[in-house]
């Protein structure tokens, strides 16, 4: 007869728990910013590529647009993103940063310089040994890799 797993073995445990530190440890940076974890990861990829489709924007975030659709809504009725059609296809949405959504883009690199220092990681090579690490496992896991 097998043993069950233990939990404090489990790798999936040690990812999540990851993953709700770093996203506790963000929460007084967004709530001064005005937006959430997930409206955050929205921003940072408008801010590398401004004026993308939900389409393109879910395939960048790994997000469908059951997700994307009500939190840009919401992103722009806070007055950070437009959602307009898309020319080519009706159908379609893109979005775009306002103003107010671009100028959040220096602040936000101020404080997440900040917290990079409070994790206090051995060095870049280790951040950046995990982080290739983490994205090895996603690709794996969803089947990409």
């Amino acid at each position: 007869m097998s043993q069950a797993p233990r939990l404090d073995d489990q790798l999936c445990f040690a990812v999540y728990t990851a993953s709700q530190a770093i996203v506790r440890a963000y929460q007084p940076f967004l709530d001064g910013l005005g937006v959430t974890y997930t409206q955050f990861l929205v921003l940072m990829v408008l801010w590398e590529t401004d004026d993308l489709t939900v389409g393109e924007l879910g395939a960048r975030l790994r997000l469908d647009s059951g997700t994307l659709t009500p939190l840009t809504r919401r992103m722009e009725v806070a007055g950070l993103v437009d959602r307009v059609r898309d020319p080519a296809d009706e159908r379609r949405r893109r979005i775009r940063l306002t103003e107010r959504g671009r100028a959040l883009s220096g602040p936000a690199g101020e404080q997440h310089a900040a917290l990079v220092c409070r994790l206090q990681l051995p060095g870049p090579v280790a951040k950046n040994d995990l982080r290739d690490s983490l994205r090895a496992l996603a690709e794996l896991l969803s089947g990409r890799g």
